[in-house]
């Protein structure tokens, strides 16, 4: 069952925070890093795009750049921009966004400490594919800093008395409380400090049957790496990484939408016909269509939205991957009509992120960049697990998880 323990953090003081904290370092290029940085000493983009510190043209894989990053980790502790915590603690962060109803929606993860076994034995469960130089890319980094300076987003299945102990803690002055700029997400933390609030913490997770990687595949994979090559022991700091750990059912995913260069040397009229094969398709008209449901998807095409709905016979129901709207849409659309085979390799195909809208999927192929568009709708969380639960692996670029954690509230230190 999880091995989970509290750890002390290395935070910013609270006064500090907004000046410190960053978004993840996957979710953005070097020049973005850059600009957002600005002339900032204090962001952690010094830290976890230590590419930023030196010539434009600099690879975030350069050699300089992990040497780099673990100088601007000592130099952020001994300039107190960064301090640890004297205890062992837990931590919950919460952040929250608007859904398209309006309403702002909350969700609270506990921080801490889960054990690199539990991911290497399939206790810590994951659902993606990991590439290697991206897993070597974040050994070299956790090993150069020896620390993990940002979290893996895991969830767990409901867990009542963990919830009411998060809406407790909540109840408290968080020691940190801003709005994010750029997405104007909001975010809370709080300190877990109470010697039995720890303990149920602790006893809880350890009677869970698993955990779920929603985000940070690669991540755990590099944590689990450099806690093998330290070999220092079941117990030491080094054989446990940091995750924020939430109840699956506050998660929130994201339609992961593509986008397509070409119609694989097909007119529109020729790919509208070929698609009816396995789908029921409908004219929208020119106004955004957003998928209604499973196995509906909306196709943007010469000023036009469709809608497509997947015929029955054309999927299995009891396949928890042939039943995903992410494998019916490649099986069906991308590699039997367009040809594109690896998804992670193609320079014909793009994916988009559903927060930024279908309005940037029209955009694209307005402006002539791309040929045609397609809306998913989003994979939910149990669908996520179920996947992870039977051992498979979900289609490439299937989640988009949101908000996005974001980085430098605390680091755990490897000794």
């Amino acid at each position: 069952m999880p091995r989970v323990k509290p750890f002390r953090g290395v935070r910013p003081p609270q006064h500090l925070v907004e000046q410190v904290e960053s978004r993840p370092y996957d979710v953005l290029e070097s020049d973005e890093a850059r600009a957002e940085a600005g002339q900032n000493e204090k962001s952690l983009y010094h830290i976890i795009k230590p590419e930023i510190n030196f010539e434009p043209e600099c690879s975030e894989y350069d050699e300089r750049c992990y040497s780099e990053g673990a100088r601007q980790f000592r130099l952020f502790q001994e300039n107190g921009w960064l301090v640890q915590d004297e205890e062992e603690n837990y931590y919950l962060y919460a952040q929250a966004m608007k859904h398209a109803d309006g309403q702002l929606h909350w969700q609270y993860g506990i921080v801490l400490c889960a054990h690199v076994d539990d991911y290497m034995n399939g206790i810590i469960k994951k659902h993606e594919l990991t590439r290697r130089d991206k897993e070597d890319d974040r050994m070299r980094h956790v090993r150069e800093t020896n620390a993990n300076v940002e979290p893996v987003f895991l969830a767990f299945k409901h867990n009542e008395v963990i919830l009411r102990l998060i809406e407790k803690v909540a109840q408290q002055t968080p020691v940190y409380d801003f709005v994010a700029p750029i997405d104007g997400f909001s975010h809370k933390f709080w300190v877990i400090s109470d010697a039995a609030d720890k303990a149920v913490i602790t006893e809880e997770f350890a009677k869970m049957d698993a955990l779920y990687i929603a985000d940070g595949h690669h991540r755990s994979a590099a944590a689990a790496r450099v806690g093998a090559e330290k070999g220092e022991g079941p117990d030491a700091e080094s054989s446990f990484y940091m995750a924020v750990c939430f109840p699956a059912e506050q998660l929130t995913i994201l339609d992961y939408n593509r986008v397509v260069k070409d119609l694989n040397g097909k007119t529109p009229a020729e790919f509208l016909a070929a698609l009816a094969e396995d789908f029921v398709v409908e004219p929208k008209g020119a106004e955004i269509y957003h998928p209604a449901r499973a196995h509906e998807f909306s196709l943007y095409l010469e000023g036009q939205w469709y809608s497509l709905n997947a015929k029955p016979e054309v999927f299995d129901a009891n396949d928890p991957i042939g039943v995903l709207d992410v494998d019916i849409s490649s099986r069906l659309i991308l590699q039997k009509q367009l040809e594109i085979g690896d998804l992670r390799s193609s320079k014909r195909i793009d994916f988009v992120g559903g927060l930024r809208g279908l309005e940037e999927l029209k955009r694209r192929v307005d402006s002539g960049e791309m040929k045609m568009a397609l809306a998913l709708y989003p994979v939910s969380m149990d669908q996520v697990m179920n996947i992870a639960d039977t051992g498979n692996i979900m289609p490439p670029k299937a989640t988009w998880f949101e908000p996005k954690l974001r980085s430098g509230l605390v680091i755990h230190k490897l000794s």
